[in-house]
């Protein structure tokens, strides 16, 4: 049984009178200081860690919806690397030297979408073949979802933090996808406990807005 819509056990209660064991910050948060805001119409929870490395979410207002996720870590010699989108799309670069987006319209476009409760969700757009162009499989040994093209014009291979980091392994069976609008549109049902761990981040981000209803540029603190 899942805990009811209608109950009035919250989640974290009703996993609680199951007996699963629900400690905070089991994935991404683990070990870091975060701090939120309301920004935009998002709440923004910024975590910083010991190491320098840096975590940036972003949840919907109304929803709590998780609408990006990016991390970065830092150098042996210092600098700030590269952000890793693991939710969400980074944004369009602008090319001043020919004065339009430097992103084509034509070239084929790989992102990390908004997940649905159930499953990860990654898109590719600006694929315009037919379905049966596309084969989408697991990499079992080095534990990658791998997305190719008989026509050889697209590939792809990518892991699944969350997975990773719960050192999980891929399944075959949770794996799918579709095409339409010239896009290839690749789920993974999440495992059960991806969701528990994600149940665990949220409540943790409606414990920080539990406190108080801070405006733009006003800042909650948690530390672990």
């Amino acid at each position: 049984r899942h805990p009811s819509r209608h109950s009035a056990a919250t989640p974290w209660t009703w996993y609680r009178e199951q007996g699963v064991h629900l400690s905070i910050r089991a994935m991404f948060r683990k070990g870091g200081k975060s701090t939120s805001m309301n920004h935009g119409g998002r709440r923004r929870v910024v975590t910083e860690f010991d190491d320098g490395g840096e975590m940036i979410e972003e949840y919907d207002l109304k929803t709590d919806e998780l609408l990006l996720r990016k991390r970065r870590g830092r150098t042996v010699l210092g600098k700030d690397e590269e952000w890793e989108y693991l939710v969400g799309e980074a944004p369009r670069t602008f090319s001043p030297d020919v004065g339009i987006l430097a992103e084509s319209s034509v070239n084929p476009t790989w992102q990390r979408s908004q997940d649905t409760p159930q499953s990860f969700v990654w898109r590719v757009r600006n694929l315009p073949y037919p379905i049966e162009t596309y084969q989408v499989t697991c990499d079992h040994g080095d534990q990658k979802i791998v997305i190719r093209t008989t026509n050889k014009k697209f590939y792809k291979r990518f892991d699944v933090p969350e997975l990773r980091v719960l050192k999980l392994s891929l399944q075959d069976d949770a794996l799918s996808y579709d095409w339409k609008n010239n896009t290839l549109i690749v789920q993974y049902k999440k495992p059960r406990e991806v969701i528990k761990a994600e149940l665990e981040e949220k409540m943790e981000t409606q414990q920080l807005r539990l406190k108080r209803a801070p405006e733009d540029g006003d800042v909650d603190c948690k530390q672990q």
